[in-house]
């Protein structure tokens, strides 16, 4: 997929930015960067973190240069760079701002209105499996603060628990919806990728 002025393949390309051809490199750059902002776009919805992945994207390409020449599957390798570099920004996030604003998020207005509701719907159910997938207490205490918006005492109540306790089933229920969800939007990613590579 290269600019109509290049007349070498992609292969060639490859094997040019190998060697420390930083012309090479650049069409390489110019050939993907909107891709894969879009791509992290798509799943941070923060223009930052976006332009923040495709920098450590390139960068991690630019410093792994002498390998390139032997990839025979360049979007596959895309792929796993760009899901290693997104995966460590919605963990990120996740931690800073709640999973469950990032599992159930609204995409990106330049998704189809279908595109959107079934992206919107994929992510409402890697939730919901993973909130059912919880032990007993850690799912009552989840569902009572974090979807009837129980204050932390409210819930200790409701449950007869002391809030000390209800805080640690949180914290649980958290860390493991997080890992759940984190495991199944790797499929989401390689959708984004199949759409936009």
């Amino acid at each position: 997929m290269l600019r109509n002025s290049d007349h070498s393949s992609e292969p060639d390309l490859l094997q040019l930015v190998a060697g420390g051809d930083e012309a090479a490199f650049a069409t390489l750059f110019h050939n993907y960067r909107n891709k894969i902002y879009s791509i992290a776009y798509e799943l941070s919805e923060s223009h930052g973190v976006a332009e923040e992945i495709v920098q450590d994207v390139f960068l991690k390409m630019w410093q792994r240069r002498e390998t390139l020449g032997e990839v025979q599957h360049f979007k596959a390798f895309l792929f796993t760079v760009t899901r290693n570099y997104v995966f460590s920004a919605l963990k990120s996030m996740a931690q800073r701002k709640g999973l469950e604003q990032q599992a159930v998020a609204g995409m990106p207005t330049y998704y189809s209105d279908a595109d959107n509701k079934l992206v919107q719907k994929e992510y409402a159910q890697i939730l919901k499996k993973a909130v059912d997938s919880l032990p007993p207490k850690q799912k009552q205490v989840y569902l009572l603060v974090k979807e009837k918006g129980y204050t932390r005492n409210e819930a200790a109540a409701e449950l007869q628990l002391s809030p000390e306790t209800v805080k640690t089933h949180l914290a649980q229920a958290m860390r493991g919806i997080r890992a759940s969800c984190l495991a199944q939007i790797d499929t989401l990613l390689l959708l984004l990728f199949l759409k936009y590579l």
